[in-house]
């Protein structure tokens, strides 16, 4: 891949994450649109969503979404993740064993794969609240997999377990300048999916989206 700075790298990487399938794994679907460079569109979609209460954990667990789903031998969608948000990328068979990654969430950058993470934007457990406790887990597992959407992205290890489950009213990213990317992707996911939003996630992700220029 080609060279890029910290926010350059986080729009390529939503872009890519639009138009990007998992090599057979997912169903046959049409991405979103993606957001105009002012977030228009994301604060759109944003204003369809419903806003709902957080919903209860009562009989929530991970293994309810199914990850990471096989896209080759000895490698999976994580595998599929790192090579497309990563650069001089080096394989063993189709494993990624080698590269190099920035992170959207806080600039660090990474060289060892087993230092990066790969975040599933909308957590599974907010997920869970806003609605997909009521799916069958093959439907989770289609949404713990989603390469189509901007759901997966290659982040420091440390930022990914600061975020946690935490919605954008309780954690944004620490590089300010992802932001409107963080958002514009957080509403594609909840819209795609239809998942609910609480009141105060819903201020959030309108602050973050009003501050795109």
């Amino acid at each position: 891949m080609r060279t890029r700075s910290g926010p350059r790298a986080a729009v390529a990487a939503l872009a890519a994450a639009l138009t990007l399938g998992a090599s057979g794994c997912m169903p046959v679907d049409e991405p979103e649109a993606a957001p105009s460079s002012t977030g228009g569109n994301a604060m759109e979609m944003l204003g369809q969503l419903t806003v709902a209460s957080a919903g209860s954990m009562k009989g929530y667990s991970r293994a309810r979404f199914p990850h990471w789903r096989d896209t080759g031998t000895n490698c999976d969608v994580r595998d599929s993740v790192l090579k497309r948000d990563g650069e001089n990328i080096k394989l063993s068979g189709c494993n990624v064993v080698g590269g190099r990654w920035q992170s959207a969430y806080d600039g660090r950058t990474f060289t060892d794969p087993s230092d990066v993470d790969i975040d599933h934007v909308v957590p599974l457990a907010n997920a869970w609240r806003s609605g997909a406790d009521e799916w069958n887990d093959t439907q989770r597992g289609d949404f713990a997999n989603d390469t189509t959407r901007p759901q997966l992205l290659a982040v420091s290890a440390s930022s990914n377990r600061s975020k946690g489950d935490q919605d954008p009213s309780q954690w944004k990213p620490a590089n300010q300048s992802y932001w409107c990317q963080y958002a514009q992707a957080w509403v594609i996911v909840k819209h795609h999916w239809r998942l609910t939003v609480t009141s105060a996630e819903k201020t959030a992700l309108t602050d973050m989206l009003e501050g795109c220029a």
